[in-house]
């Protein structure tokens, strides 16, 4: 019986976390192949996208309620091997409508084992540290997809990307079946196993903390989407608009750490209230800029504010609601924006240009910090010590 602090049960989670958040990684890729190589336009794939966003926010927000009655290692391999299967079929085919269909299925099945994966996590001893752990596996990840899958689906086509995805899937469903964990009961270590508590309602402010990450995943979703797409455009150069994103990803590695660095140091409200604004001006940067410095500048940290942002969220909620419940509905709080940002973000871009999707990430990161600010404060001193050990 694998436990969540344990090598094997981290290794796991940190392979399942990785394949269920591909998004946050391949999004500018994933929607540039569907635009340059399947001759979509931007607001049909961003539709794909979002059908495959929106599968796992069904799948999050089915199973999470339930996520304490769930054999947790059984949904993880279970979907992450349908997410597998779905994405090898959508490297043969190029029929929208069977397309889209795969993708709501991946997305389906990619929720369903994430949702138990973040479950799991929440339940840990240190919340805020194991999240932050598999956030750096995820920085690691995104390095070597930004920096092999562009070329590799410019030598080999399309589908190529989609057997990138199956692969990572078949990968995570290895992992999960090997060696993922049991959720623990929270407050405990791993060595000391009790039975899991009873759920209780869920506080009103922890409401307020979801509504405020899906504002965030909508930004990062409708922004990341057409980050490849908008340095194209303006004649950056593939070469360098391909560099930009290999920085993404070495960037990436640092935000997840340096948050467990600063767990006791900075209060996870301030944060909280200081992430969407940030994030709202590098999106205004990246859609209006005209020169390459200031884009890659801009893009290249944009994703590492999510991070950094989501880590602290999550550890601070995950106190807030010992149960697991909220957490395991984690793919469903950052995905019911992601999923509507593809598709959002397409046709603001198709009917105003980009320029639209700054002054709407300024619009949405606003109701961001009026949702985190329903959080009641909470400074590192009142954490219980089992959090902080």
């Amino acid at each position: 019986m694998t436990r969540t602090e344990s090598l094997p049960g981290r290794l796991a989670l940190m392979a399942a976390h990785c394949a269920g958040m591909v998004d946050l990684v391949a999004l500018p890729v994933w929607v540039g192949t569907l635009i340059s190589r399947y001759g979509l336009d931007p607001q049909q794939a961003g539709l794909l996208a979002t059908l495959f966003l929106a599968g796992a926010v069904l799948a999050s927000a089915t199973l999470a309620p339930r996520f304490s009655r769930l054999p947790s290692r059984t949904v993880s391999t279970a979907g992450f091997t349908a997410s597998a299967l779905a994405f090898w079929g959508l490297s043969s085919t190029d029929t929208f409508s069977t397309m889209a269909l795969l993708h709501a299925v991946a997305g389906v099945a990619t929720g369903a084992a994430l949702s138990v994966t973040h479950g799991t996590i929440a339940r840990s001893a240190n919340p805020h540290r194991q999240f932050a752990l598999v956030g750096t596996a995820l920085g690691v990840f995104a390095i070597a997809f930004l920096g092999a899958t562009p070329a590799l689906v410019a030598e080999a086509g399309g589908p190529a990307l989609f057997l990138v995805f199956a692969s990572v899937m078949a990968f995570a469903a290895v992992a999960c079946a090997l060696a993922f964990p049991e959720a623990e009961a929270a407050g405990r270590t791993a060595d000391t196993p009790s039975p899991l508590p009873p759920p209780q309602p869920l506080p009103r402010a922890v409401w307020f903390g979801i509504a405020g990450i899906a504002a965030m995943g909508l930004v990062q979703s409708m922004t990341f989407s057409f980050l490849e797409r908008v340095g194209s455009d303006r004649d950056f150069g593939m070469a360098a608009v391909t560099g930009v994103l290999i920085a993404l990803g070495i960037v990436d590695l640092f935000p997840a750490p340096l948050a467990a660095l600063l767990e006791r140091r900075w209060p996870a409200r301030r944060v909280l209230l200081t992430g969407p604004v940030v994030q709202a001006l590098l999106v205004v940067v990246i859609m209006n800029a005209t020169q390459f410095a200031p884009y890659a500048a801009a893009a290249s940290v944009f994703a590492a504010v999510m991070i950094f942002t989501h880590t602290f969220a999550f550890g601070l909620l995950a106190r807030m609601d010992t149960s697991g419940r909220s957490m395991a509905a984690t793919p469903a709080m950052l995905m019911t924006g992601a999923a509507i940002g593809p598709i959002f973000g397409g046709t603001l871009v198709k009917a105003f240009g980009y320029g639209s999707l700054g002054l709407a990430a300024l619009a949405i990161g606003a109701l961001a910090v009026l949702c985190f600010s329903r959080i009641p404060p909470v400074t590192p001193a009142t954490l219980p010590e089992q959090v902080l050990a």
